[in-house]
């Protein structure tokens, strides 16, 4: 897909059915869309273009950069399960939020920095294992 959609500056990022869901130009001067696989990497979705594109209302949210890091952190910390040290980071934050939950309270100050903090860097972690397997759309940088 080429061409230019007035007001689209990119990369742009959204949630797409509770999906996260990444648009950007390529070096050819397409534009693709990313969405978020099973298996926490990126599959190309260029196809969504237009329904996310020009969405009015439904489940279609545009998402800042550093929301979007963490609507992705939270789809792979509830879909996917391993071992090593992003799953164990993604256990604390579990842990963290279970606990707040629990207590029937929102996360403190505190907690939510250091879940956002956490979630930033389990990002780029899981984004750079991404890139080093060959995945194209991973994009650690974003997670910085």
């Amino acid at each position: 897909m080429t061409g230019q959609v007035p007001g689209l500056v990119l990369p742009a990022y959204y949630s797409y059915y509770d999906s996260p869901v990444k648009i950007v130009a390529s070096a050819d001067g397409r534009v693709r869309v990313w969405r978020i696989s099973a298996e926490g990497g990126w599959r190309d979705e260029s196809g969504l273009f237009k329904e996310i594109v020009f969405a009015v209302g439904g489940e279609v949210f545009k998402r800042p950069a550093a929301e979007f890091v963490q609507d992705v952190e939270r789809y792979r910390a509830e879909n996917l399960s391993g071992q090593g040290p992003i799953f164990a980071l993604y256990e604390t934050v579990n842990t963290i939020v279970d606990s707040a939950r629990r207590e029937r309270r929102p996360l403190t100050i505190e907690e939510r920095a250091l879940v956002a903090g956490i979630r930033r860097r389990t990002f780029v972690m899981f984004e750079e294992q991404l890139l080093a397997a060959g995945d194209e759309a991973a994009d650690p940088g974003l997670g910085s």
